[in-house]
């Protein structure tokens, strides 16, 4: 799946670029999207980041365009996606829906719900 998310060159067979350039970034894109305002605590937890390598991951997207830095309380700064960071993650997401159907193709319709329904109790466990 790594390999159908990275983009700029093209996602298993994709001629239409996201633009951007690796999972790492869709993730964070993510996290901003659902965590907005929120300095880089929550956001860097929920990629399995360090708050300081999650800053240098938002310093890129910032110059790139999908996410802002706006001040918060105190020292505090908050992340917001811009308009483009919404239909980067957008774009992203439908790479993602047509990479995971690639993947889950050997099974049959009646084994894919079963296996949405397992992975759900597994999630609902945590």
């Amino acid at each position: 799946m790594r390999e159908g998310l990275r983009v700029g060159g093209t996602a298993r067979g994709r001629d239409d670029a996201v633009a951007l350039a690796t999972l790492a970034q869709w993730d964070a894109l993510r996290a901003v999207d659902r965590s907005p305002g929120t300095s880089a605590r929550e956001p860097a937890a929920a990629t399995f980041q360090g708050e300081q390598a999650f800053g240098t991951l938002v310093e890129r997207l910032v110059a790139q365009g999908p996410v802002e830095r706006r001040p918060g309380h105190g020292r505090r700064i908050r992340h917001h996606l811009t308009a483009d960071g919404e239909r980067t993650l957008a774009a992203g997401h439908g790479v993602v829906g047509e990479v995971l159907a690639d993947c889950f193709t050997g099974l049959q319709a009646e084994e894919r719900a079963t296996l949405l329904e397992l992975l759900g109790r597994l999630n609902a466990q945590e």
